[in-house]
């Protein structure tokens, strides 16, 4: 029987295929007491799942490349840290030992423990990683299971279908489309959740908050993800087959006609020309950069280095490495964002750093890179260097105030002094911009012009440290909105003050690849954008159907709303 379930479209598309459910209850927990003599052996087998789990995220590491392993990689990084959690793996053993419990059931208390322990926590960062405790124990459920059933092999089947889950992490996303998965339905989640991000840039349709999904789709049930319109139909009648058909006769001829826009200038409807810059971080997203025609690199993450390597990379590694970018763009200006990493991941990195509670509101970016002046160093000589193949800005990342951006500069000009005592070439001065990303730098951004020569609003962490709110946590999805005016009015400030003072200034959040955002932003003066070469195409399309006058006479209005609605209201008409 036909039945249709609303939800949010968090990734924009269709999909038609065989619904695959996983929900806890598909894990067996096994309730019966174990014998005196049965304990060490049970110990035994909780610890090769556990070990299994790990052989598994690491193999899924291992497998990752480019955009992935840094969007994904943080995730199975932090599952596989879970793993190791002394307290995680010493509460398991007792349960067993003095409980009397089997694995499977001491694997579902210490959940249950550790994820009321999550909930009652007053912050929301804190409290949303109860997540990744269930993901991580359904992990482990699942390489128990696999010892003694044949479910793990039927997980693994489950390709080329639609994943039904209340979420989904990402590494298992990455895993399950490099087999063919066609669309994800979850419960729960939030359409600016790590996943949904990655849902869109894989163009995988993903539907988020589809509540009753998992009581109302069976297992091998035929199911329509339909998140144009945010619904999907269970047992899709020959009149929602047509309608599928005609979408996807629509979608390609759609891609032929974005296709002609490759090496079309970016100019709105009233012949404003606007710049289209590629965010990147490996030779991929540089080709892709090219072909799409983007007028540059406006944020290179630079990271990617120092997750790959199992050391800090050296000046040479690092040298050549900004070196073949800047060759790939063919003298086109490349914007290096020196080393953006929290404690949460710095270890990975080989930078070794005091765990800390709050990781977000930790040392990170610029913080971090101060606080290891050897290990700047390095990058800003690296840098430096490749810096004489062609057009290089530096972005520094998490600045908060002026003297961070001064010492910048002070470490910048002594590694270029050394560098021309060394015999090397190095450019009189490049181009020092900050990334405004934390409020008090969005408030105080006049502050920074005299030290800053250009400006990247990073609206991912302005998001969320203006409304308090971690995109990641489903609870708070309603709180995370791009539409609040609060923000709205920061970012103007920050448009503005470079307007005034000569700054270029340019937004390289998701914002700025949404074709959504793209009449928002124009109209608060923005005019140069970054993002995933993958959206430029779109978003050029996008740009060509606005008259940017008219927009910019709509930003008193949308800098005095008083709320999200209101703005989305003025804006309703150039949808």
């Amino acid at each position: 029987m036909r039945t249709v379930l609303s939800g949010t479209a968090a990734a924009r598309g269709m999909a038609l295929g065989r619904a695959r459910l996983v929900k806890p209850s598909m894990l067996q927990v096994d309730h019966r007491l174990l014998e005196q003599n049965e304990v060490e052996g049970e110990i035994e087998r909780l610890h090769d799942a556990i070990e299994s789990a790990r052989v598994d995220l690491n193999e899924m590491r291992q497998k990752l490349h480019g955009a992935l392993a840094r969007d994904v990689g943080e995730f199975i990084d932090a599952h596989s840290l879970l793993l190791e959690d002394p307290e995680l793996l010493r509460g398991l053993d007792e349960m067993i030992r003095k409980g009397r419990y089997r694995a499977s059931a001491a694997l579902k208390m210490q959940a249950d423990r550790l994820g009321a322990v999550f909930e009652a926590m007053d912050d929301p960062y804190l409290r949303s990683r109860h997540e990744d405790i269930d993901q991580v124990i359904g992990r482990v459920m699942a390489a128990l299971s696999r010892q003694s059933s044949s479910e793990e092999r039927k997980l693994a089947a489950r390709v080329g279908e639609i994943l039904v889950a209340d979420t989904i992490a990402p590494g298992d996303m990455a895993h399950l489309v490099g087999h063919g998965l066609l669309g994800i339905v979850a419960a729960g989640g939030s359409v600016y959740s790590h996943s949904a991000i990655l849902a869109r840039s894989l163009n995988l349709p993903m539907l988020v908050s589809t509540n009753d999904a998992l009581s109302a789709i069976g297992d091998e049930d035929l199911v329509l993800v339909d998140a144009e319109n945010g619904q999907v139909v269970i047992h899709p009648t020959a009149q929602d087959l047509s309608r599928y058909r005609k979408w996807q006769r629509e979608a390609a001829q759609e891609g032929r006609r974005l296709a002609t826009l490759a090496k079309q200038p970016t100019r709105t409807l009233d012949e404003v020309p606007i710049r289209l810059y590629a965010n990147a971080e490996n030779t991929s997203d540089v080709a892709q950069a090219r072909a799409f025609g983007a007028s540059g690199i406006g944020l290179y993450r630079t990271e990617f280095l120092f997750l790959r390597s199992k050391g800090l990379p050296g000046e040479e590694e690092q040298f050549e490495a900004y070196r073949d970018l800047i060759l790939g763009m063919g003298g086109l200006p490349c914007t290096l964002r020196t080393l953006d990493l929290g404690a949460d991941k710095a270890d990975n990195a080989g930078l070794t750093l005091r765990e800390e509670d709050n990781p977000a509101l930790g040392v990170r970016g610029v913080r971090l890179s101060l606080r290891h002046p050897a290990v700047f160093n390095t990058q800003l000589r690296a840098i430096l260097r490749a810096a004489s193949y062609g057009p290089v800005r530096v972005l520094v990342p998490m600045v908060s105030h002026a003297q961070e951006m001064q010492s910048v500069r002070t470490m910048l000009a002594m590694c270029a002094r050394d560098l021309r005592e060394e015999g090397h070439e190095v450019e009189d001065a490049l181009e020092v911009g900050a990334m405004i990303e934390v409020p008090a730098a969005a408030i105080g951004v006049h502050t920074l012009v005299d030290d800053s020569d250009f400006f990247a609003i990073g609206t991912n962490d302005l998001t969320q440290y203006v409304l308090a709110a971690d995109r990641n946590n489903d609870a708070l999805g309603s709180l995370y909105d791009p539409l609040q005016p609060a923000l709205l009015r920061l970012i103007a400030r920050v448009i503005s003050v470079g307007r005034r003072t000569g700054k270029a200034v340019s937004l390289c959040g998701e914002m700025a690849g949404d074709p959504m955002f793209t009449p928002l932003l124009l109209a608060l003066g923005l005019t140069d954008f970054s993002m995933h070469p993958g959206q430029m195409l779109e978003v050029r399309d996008r740009v060509g159907q606005l008259e940017r006058a008219r927009l910019r006479r709509l930003s008193p209005q949308l800098l005095r709303a008083r709320s999200s609605q209101e703005v989305a209201t003025l804006l309703e008409v150039f949808r």
